[in-house]
C-alpha cells in the first residue's frame, strides 16, 4: 500500500493516465490525495471528474480556486472567461452529480504527519488553527446556505485575514487564504502575486519561508503555485509543477518521498 500526493491536474486527463500508469497505481490498495484544481485550463475536465469520482474511497481531494470557480460558474454565480476550459461539464447530462459530489469535497487534509491544503496556511495559524477554519468553510460549502457563499466569495469583499472577521466575511477570507496564498506579510497580508518566489514584491515573502511560523508540527502539501514548481522541504511539499502549462505532473510516495513525474500530454496552455 502506499499513497501518493498528485499536483494540479487542471482537467490534464491523459497526463493524469500517464502519470498514474507511472506509480502503477492500485485502487484496491493505494490511496490518491489530489492538492485540488481538478479542473479548468487544461482540456477535459469533464472526463477527469468522472475518473476520480468513481475512484471512490482510492482518493482523498481538497478544493482548489479552480474548482470553487466551476461551483460557481454552475450556481450562475460567476461567468466564464475566455481562458476557462470547463464546458464539458456544464454541458454534461451528469452535471448535477458532479457538480454536487464536489461542493461536498474539504478544503483541508488531514492525516498522520501530513496536512493538505491547496494553497498554503498563513504563519500565525497553528495547524488545529488552520483545521478548525477550514471546516468553518467546509460546514456552509457543503450546506444549504453555500450559494449565499459562493456570491460573497466571487463577489463580496475581499478582506484580509483576522480573527476578529465575523460571517461571510470571515469565510470568504478563510477561503482565500486556504486556496489563494502564495505571499504574505509578516502579519499574515496576502498579494496577488502569482510569479516565481524571488520576483516578489517589496515586503512580501513566500508564505512557507516566513519565519518565527506557528505550524512545523507537520508537513505541509500544497499546490496552486506553478512558477515555484516541485519544491520540497521537511515540512513542505509545494507539487504543482505546471503541467497544464506544458511541463510536468507529479507525485510523490509520502512513505519515502519519492518523486515520480509526467512531461505533458495535454495540449498546454499558452496565455
Amino acid at each position: 500500500m502506499a499513497t501518493y500526493a498528485i499536483g494540479d491536474i487542471q482537467g490534464c486527463f491523459a497526463s493524469f493516465q500517464q502519470l498514474l500508469d507511472r506509480i502503477s497505481f492500485a485502487p484496491k490498495t493505494d490511496k490518491l490525495w489530489l492538492v485540488g484544481d481538478l479542473v479548468n485550463r487544461g482540456p477535459n475536465s469533464l472526463a477527469t471528474l468522472r475518473f476520480i469520482k468513481n475512484l471512490g474511497p482510492s482518493v482523498c481531494l481538497v478544493l482548489g480556486n479552480h474548482d470553487l470557480l466551476l461551483l460557481a460558474v454552475a450556481e450562475g454565480i460567476a461567468t466564464l472567461r475566455p481562458k476557462d476550459t470547463i464546458h464539458d461539464v456544464l454541458g454534461a447530462d451528469d452535471r448535477p452529480e458532479l457538480i454536487n459530489w464536489l461542493r461536498h469535497q474539504p478544503l483541508h487534509h488531514r492525516e498522520g504527519s501530513f496536512l493538505m491544503v491547496h494553497a498554503g496556511i498563513l504563519p500565525q495559524w497553528t495547524i488545529e488553527e488552520a483545521s478548525a477554519l477550514a471546516r468553518e468553510v467546509e460546514t456552509i460549502l457543503t450546506g444549504p446556505d453555500y450559494r449565499t457563499f459562493l456570491q460573497a466569495l466571487f463577489h463580496g469583499p475581499t478582506s484580509q485575514w483576522g480573527p476578529s472577521l465575523k460571517g461571510l466575511e470571515r469565510l470568504v477570507s478563510i477561503a482565500r487564504v486556504l486556496t489563494r496564498l502564495r505571499t504574505c506579510t509578516p502579519t499574515g497580508e496576502m498579494s496577488n502575486f502569482s510569479g516565481p518566489p524571488d520576483e516578489a514584491p517589496a515586503g512580501f515573502t513566500p508564505w512557507f519561508r516566513m519565519p518565527h511560523q506557528r505550524n512545523v508540527s507537520e508537513t505541509i502539501i500544497t499546490g496552486h503555485w506553478a512558477a515555484l514548481g516541485l519544491h520540497m522541504e521537511p515540512q513542505h511539499l509545494a507539487i504543482d509543477s505546471g503541467c497544464v502549462w506544458g511541463r510536468q505532473l507529479t507525485a510523490v510516495r509520502l512513505e519515502d518521498r519519492v518523486v515520480f513525474q509526467v512531461g505533458s500530454a495535454d495540449r498546454p496552455r499558452r496565455d
